[in-house]
C-alpha cells in the first residue's frame, strides 16, 4: 500500500512538472507579444525573460484577444462593484494584472494570486528584488511589517499564496489566513488551469467557488471543441511534452463549458469562442495589431482561436447577473450585449 501511495505521489509530481512548464510557455508568449507592441505591460519584462524564439503571428494575436477579453471582464466587474470587491486569480503564474490595475486606479479591496508553491517562490523572489514590483505593495500596505515567507506574501491589498488548487481545505485555510472576505463580491479567474485537473477536481473547485461567496463571478479561459482533428493534435503535442490534459472531456463544446458551471452552483453561465471574440474587438485596435506582423494564412488563426474560449458565470447579486449573463459583449464600448443573430 505504501509503495502504491509513493507511486501515485511520484506520478502526480511528474504530471505537475509538465503543467508548471505551460506557465513558462505562456509567460514567454506574452512577453514576446508585449515586446513587439501588441499591448502595453511595463511589468512583464521584470518577471519573464525575453524569448530568443520568435512566436508565430497567430499565437501573438491569440494572446492579444485573450488578454483583452479577460481584462474587459475584470474591469466590468470592478466598475459594477465600484472596486469594493476582491479578486482571486487561481493559477496566476507570472500575471501582472495587480500592478496594471493599480496604475489605472482600479484596484479591488484586495487582490489574491494562487499557484504552485514552486512558481510562487520564484515570483516572490523576483518581486522582492525588483523595486518596480515591490514598492507598490509596500506603499499600499501602510503597516509596520509584511507577512512574508518563501511561499506566501500577505499585505493589505495584495497576497500571493503557494497552494495546490486540488486541495481545497489547504487553499481555503491559506486564503483565510490572508484575510479573504467571503462577504465581499468576489471575482475568480482561471486561465488554462481547470483543463489540467480531472473533471472531478475542477468540479470541486468550481463548486467551492460558488458556495464560498455571497456574490461572485467566475471567469475561465481554456480549450474548447477538442473532439475534432485539430483538438486531437493539440492533445498529442502536449502529451509528447509530458503534459496531459486531464480535464479535456469538459472542453467538448461551449455548451459543455457552460454546463460544468451551471451544474456546480453558478446561476448564470455564458461562453464565447475566441474567434468570435476577436471579431468583436475594437476595429481600430485590430487594425493596429494586424499591422505589426503579416499573417498569410488566416485559416491558421481561425483554427487556433476556435479551439479556445472565454466563459463567465455569476452567482448572487441580481443586477450583477443581469449585466454579465449574456454570451457576447461589446468590446468596442466595454458593455455586455446579446449575441449577433
Amino acid at each position: 500500500m505504501a509503495a502504491s501511495l509513493r507511486e501515485s505521489s511520484s506520478s502526480r509530481d511528474v504530471d505537475d512538472e509538465g503543467v508548471r512548464g505551460t506557465c513558462e510557455d505562456a509567460s514567454l508568449c506574452k512577453r514576446f507579444a508585449v515586446s513587439i507592441g501588441y499591448w502595453r505591460d511595463p511589468y512583464i519584462e521584470h518577471l519573464v525573460r525575453q524569448s530568443k524564439e520568435r512566436k508565430a503571428p497567430e499565437i501573438n494575436r491569440g494572446y492579444f484577444a485573450r488578454v483583452h477579453g479577460v481584462s474587459q471582464l475584470i474591469k466590468t466587474f470592478l466598475q459594477k462593484t465600484e472596486c469594493h470587491c476582491q479578486i482571486l486569480n487561481l493559477g496566476a503564474g507570472m500575471d501582472t494584472t495587480f500592478w496594471k490595475l493599480k496604475d489605472e486606479g482600479l484596484l479591488p479591496s484586495k487582490y489574491f494570486e494562487v499557484d504552485f508553491p514552486m512558481i510562487v517562490a520564484r515570483k516572490l523572489h523576483t518581486i522582492k528584488s525588483k523595486p518596480l514590483l515591490f514598492k507598490p505593495i509596500i506603499e499600499l500596505h501602510l503597516e509596520d511589517t509584511l507577512q512574508i515567507d518563501g511561499y506566501m506574501l500577505d499585505s493589505k491589498r495584495y497576497a500571493i499564496i503557494g497552494a495546490d488548487l486540488r486541495d481545497l481545505s489547504e487553499l481555503e485555510e491559506k486564503l483565510k489566513k490572508c484575510n479573504m472576505n467571503t462577504q465581499l463580491p468576489t471575482l475568480l479567474i482561471t486561465e488554462c488551469v481547470l483543463v489540467y485537473m480531472t473533471p472531478e477536481q475542477s468540479a470541486n473547485l468550481i463548486k467551492w467557488a460558488a458556495n464560498s461567496f455571497e456574490t461572485a463571478m467566475f471567469v475561465n479561459y481554456e480549450q474548447v471543441n477538442m473532439d475534432d482533428r485539430f483538438g486531437q493534435i493539440m492533445i498529442e503535442n502536449l502529451r509528447r511534452r509530458q503534459c496531459d490534459l486531464a480535464g479535456v472531456e469538459t472542453c467538448k463544446s461551449l455548451e459543455s463549458q457552460k454546463d460544468r458551471l451551471l451544474l456546480n452552483g453558478w446561476e448564470t453561465a455564458s461562453a464565447i469562442n475566441m474567434m468570435e471574440l476577436y471579431s468583436r474587438l475594437p476595429r481600430a485596435e485590430v487594425n493596429r495589431i494586424e499591422s505589426l506582423e503579416f499573417l498569410d494564412e488566416l485559416e491558421l488563426l481561425e483554427q487556433l482561436m476556435q479551439h479556445y474560449c472565454l466563459c463567465w458565470a455569476t452567482r448572487g447579486g441580481h443586477e450583477l447577473g443581469m449585466i454579465l449573463c449574456f454570451c457576447c459583449f461589446d468590446l468596442e464600448g466595454g458593455k455586455v450585449f446579446p449575441p449577433k443573430k
